[in-house]
């Protein structure tokens, strides 16, 4: 039975109510503000380039399709995050309601799929980066620009620019949240003018002829672009994970979370209109940059060098809002026992989890240097989904086992919303490719061994045998 143990609710709630050591310092902006800086970057400034050459000019209507994916799933998860803002976000909603096992492998998926989030971002970063200082002519040595095997033709060994960014990143959040959020805010407001710019700019270069034949690959090609485009949306979720640093968490979470993904699909609806209408779609193949790539075929090569310099600033952002998230899972992990203590220890001047940020930072950093990146967006694809179904679920087995908790949001149309958000992930699961299935069932597989080894005799709730009941 032990693996079924889940944590009690109202204890949950009574702890965090008492505080834990971290700052209660954000608001429904700070959040909304966090969801957007964790939700534009590699998606709609790397990988659209990708998802144009699949779908075509219809990559607006893979948008949309992942967009209402993720949206089914976000209405779960605000009502979660209402109902029990602590730190864990996804994790700690299934410790609650799917027991201990369930919980275990939602945090140890979620622990890959935000540190890969921050690999892949740095990866695409550094590409904006290069392609930035190409313009001032100043390009680094070969050997160090890009992961092995990365750049046909070429031998490359490290990619330097990921990894420092990576360490950076890694410096601020260690020092702190209210430092950190106040650099996102202004971030995302240089990120979010860059892709009006884009959208003001670009829609004076749009040949209409560019979007026919508008779904040169039919619905196939929509779906795979769809599967491969929800990583632009990922990042929504990440707002959860802050709840226990927020004001007022019961009203604040769902705006932050419900409004960042409403703000991002309309902006990448237009930008895909645009660059897919600016430049025909075959030619984003192998394109790193496709929308400062649109606007310097345009003749706009004053936009296309802000555009890079806003995917520069804008990428730091996620991979900011990534890494914060991952932290505090693996703290609210770490303080259930189910990791080493060590990894919850909180750092008495910054009151962040110091050690945590640092060894996350160091490994992850690394995988940004070695791996290339279109091998890291289908892999953070498939665990994403994973969670999202789990979190769907949930909702629907909390509303089953405590129909009385007070919730200050509720998610529409339930059971109907989280039944299609499960359904439209699992859809989405479907159609990535099968090398990405096959990674994901190994690293699962190897987070069980460990449950069975070391977390489930360490588990807080193993100790606690009042603690049982749910």
């Amino acid at each position: 039975m032990s693996l079924f143990r889940k944590k009690n609710v109202e204890h949950m709630l009574r702890a965090s109510a008492e505080g834990t050591g971290l700052k209660k310092a954000l608001g429904a902006v700070d959040l909304m503000f966090l969801g957007i800086g964790a939700i534009i970057g590699t998606g709609i400034f790397v990988l659209a380039g990708t998802g144009a050459v699949q779908a075509g000019p219809a990559l607006t209507i893979a948008f949309l399709v992942a967009a209402v994916a993720c949206g089914f799933a976000a209405l779960a998860y605000a009502e979660f995050a209402s109902t029990i803002p602590v730190a864990g976000s996804i994790y700690t909603y299934s410790y609650a309601t799917l027991g201990e096992l369930a919980a275990w492998i939602i945090g140890w998926d979620l622990m890959l799929e935000y540190g890969l989030a921050t690999s892949a971002v740095s990866v695409g970063w550094s590409g904006y980066l290069q392609s930035l200082l190409r313009g001032f002519g100043i390009s680094l040595p070969t050997l160090l620009s890009a992961a092995p095997g990365a750049l046909p033709g070429a031998h490359t060994l490290f990619n330097l620019p990921a990894f420092l960014v990576m360490m950076a990143i890694t410096t601020l959040l260690s020092i702190g949240v209210r430092e950190s959020t106040r650099i996102n805010n202004i971030m995302v407001a240089i990120k979010v003018t860059v892709v009006l710019l884009v959208i003001v700019v670009g829609v004076f270069h749009v040949k209409p002829d560019n979007w026919h034949p508008f779904m040169p690959n039919g619905w196939r090609g929509v779906f795979g672009a769809a599967a491969v485009m929800f990583f632009a949306f990922i990042g929504f979720d990440s707002v959860s994970s802050a709840a226990e640093e927020v004001r007022d968490p019961k009203r604040d979470l769902p705006i932050g979370i419900i409004a960042s993904l409403g703000v991002c699909t309309v902006l990448y609806v237009a930008v895909a209109a645009v660059v897919t209408g600016i430049v025909p779609s075959p030619q984003f193949a192998h394109v790193a940059n496709p929308v400062s790539f649109a606007l310097q075929e345009a003749g706009e090569s004053w936009v296309a060098g802000l555009i890079d310099l806003g995917a520069v600033l804008g990428m730091l952002t996620v991979i900011l809002v990534m890494s914060y998230g991952q932290t505090r899972i693996i703290y609210a992990m770490s303080r259930d026992g189910l990791l080493p203590t060590p990894l919850s220890h909180i750092h008495p001047r910054f009151a962040t989890p110091f050690l945590t940020t640092w060894l996350v930072g160091i490994f992850f950093g690394l995988i940004g240097a070695l791996v290339p990146l279109d091998v890291l967006a289908e892999l953070i694809n498939i665990g994403t989904l994973a969670a999202f179904s789990m979190v769907s679920i949930a909702v629907l087995i909390l509303r089953k086992t405590h129909p009385d908790l007070p919730r200050a949001f509720r998610c529409p149309g339930v059971p109907v919303v989280p039944i299609l958000a499960v359904a439209s992930c699992l859809f989405l699961m479907v159609n990535l490719q099968q090398i990405t299935w096959i990674a994901f069932i190994i690293w699962v597989g190897l987070g069980i061994v460990i449950y069975f080894v070391y977390s489930r005799h360490h588990s807080r709730l193993a100790h606690a045998p009042h603690d049982h009941h749910g």
